[in-house]
């Protein structure tokens, strides 16, 4: 069987106590939590080490996935937040000279943000971080198998955003 790790231990303790235990979907969901929550962590503490607060973070994560410019209202919707909860996030990333505001070229009543150099800096550092921390864990499967890992949680997801969609048949 190989390595074991601390989920074996839980499904192995479970197993008695829930007599329908499916201990491969135990296993999983046990293993997809742990792994999230590792993930979690550690964006924390790298977030901490580069002076970044989760919510900084993830506003210059949604303006970098936007080339670096949008509107507040796009941002908001992108963070799924009220567009009128943006702004004091903008003021403070402003007054970090991490984002500037600007009158819109083409409707001058709206404003655009963009990403300063020093904003990229910031987010690069924490993501680039993270990435190390990413591409350790996963380091463990070859490339093929990362692409498989990828393709069976695709599959999971597809389930889970998609709850009314009848159960594929069995194959094999």
């Amino acid at each position: 069987m190989g390595a074991r790790d601390r989920v074996d231990e839980h499904v192995e303790r479970w197993a008695p106590i829930v007599s329908d235990l499916d201990p491969d979907i135990e296993g999983a969901v046990t293993r997809m939590i742990f792994f999230t929550k590792h993930i979690r962590r550690m964006k924390e503490e790298l977030l901490a080490a580069s002076g970044l607060q989760r919510h900084e973070f993830d506003t210059l994560h949604a303006l970098a996935g936007r080339h670096g410019t949008a509107a507040p209202s796009r941002l908001a919707a992108d963070l799924a937040m009220p567009p009128n909860s943006i702004t004091g996030r903008l003021d403070a990333l402003e007054r970090r000279g991490f984002v500037r505001r600007s009158p819109s070229a083409t409707d001058r009543r709206r404003v655009v943000v963009e990403l300063t150099p020093a904003g990229r800096s910031a987010w690069r550092d924490a993501m680039d971080g993270l990435g190390v921390e990413e591409t350790r864990l996963l380091g463990a499967l070859d490339p093929a198998e990362r692409r498989t890992l990828s393709d069976l949680l695709r599959r999971i997801m597809l389930r889970a955003e998609h709850p009314t969609d009848p159960p594929e048949a069995p194959t094999g």
